[in-house]
């Protein structure tokens, strides 16, 4: 018998050693702009213009170009404004959207039925066909604008429908109506229902709606630029675009700058990512 054709055989192992290195390869090549981004902010501007991708510096490396870029970003004002709008829209948008879903999939009756339908094909409307009567309506009649507060509610608006669909298929496919018929066995109420047995158990797609929600909110610049504009309450996007304007032909400053803005929202990914994992690995060990 030909051991090469046999599972775990030569001809797999050759097969597994490819797809490594060509995994490994892969992700260098992907990896080498974010690592040129880090090695170039802390280089002075000559080095970076003779030599950007050379890892030693004549100059050596400084920490200037971070302090400059925390200064005149207003770092610490544009991070607390856009922890602030990320934070609570995303915290509403999941409350809302699990307890909307939570209706459409147990309600099962024709007005949950038109409304998810309705909601879901929202989601095919670009924000660029809107965004001039939103600005004139809101802003002009309303004067809604330059409020953080109109910000978090134009978030939430966008990505209700997206949330309410993802969380309508998670509920519908992995919560099963047994658990909830148990608690209310048990005296539990609807609400507590949700909260106490049926939330705990969307862990994972909370999880993976908070990533994209804070990554969306986190780096959205044109929503924001209508809606704020007053220097005290613009977001770290905003900043960073003004910021640039100012220090175009400072690299190692706008590098370093990019990078203090990339920064909490990667550690973010980060451990959210280990939350989602955790959470289907226990699944599909209950399962």
């Amino acid at each position: 018998m030909n051991t090469k054709n046999k599972v775990g055989g030569t001809r797999r192992m050759v097969v597994d050693w490819s797809q490594a290195i060509s995994m490994l390869v892969l992700f260098f090549v992907y990896m080498i702009p974010f690592v040129l981004i880090i090695l170039n902010s802390f280089k002075y501007k000559r080095d970076i213009i003779k030599s950007p991708f050379s890892i030693v510096a004549e100059k050596g490396y400084t920490f200037d170009n971070y302090l400059v870029a925390f200064e005149k970003m207003n770092f610490l004002r544009s991070f607390s404004n856009s922890l602030f709008v990320t934070g609570l829209s995303t915290l509403i948008v999941t409350v809302l959207a699990s307890m909307t879903a939570y209706y459409f999939v147990r309600a099962k009756d024709k007005f949950s039925t038109v409304c998810f339908s309705l909601m879901a094909a929202s989601m095919i409307i670009p924000f660029q066909a809107i965004m001039i009567p939103l600005v004139s309506i809101y802003g002009a009649k309303l004067n809604m604008l330059n409020h953080r507060t109109s910000l978090i509610f134009f978030h939430v608006g966008f990505a209700m429908s997206m949330s309410v669909f993802i969380f309508q298929g998670f509920i519908k496919s992995s919560i099963p109506l047994s658990l909830e018929e148990a608690a209310c066995l048990d005296g539990c109420s609807k609400p507590q229902t949700f909260f106490m047995v049926v939330f705990p158990l969307l862990k994972p797609i909370t999880s993976t709606l908070v990533i994209l929600n804070v990554l969306a909110f986190w780096n959205d610049y044109l929503l924001p630029s209508l809606v704020l504009g007053k220097k005290q309450i613009m977001t770290l996007p905003l900043s960073t675009y003004a910021f640039y304007g100012t220090y175009s032909a400072d690299y190692g400053t706008i590098m370093a700058g990019l990078v203090l803005t990339v920064a909490p929202i990667l550690v973010l990914y980060l451990v959210l990512q280990k939350q989602i994992i955790s959470g289907v690995v226990a699944g599909a060990v209950k399962s």
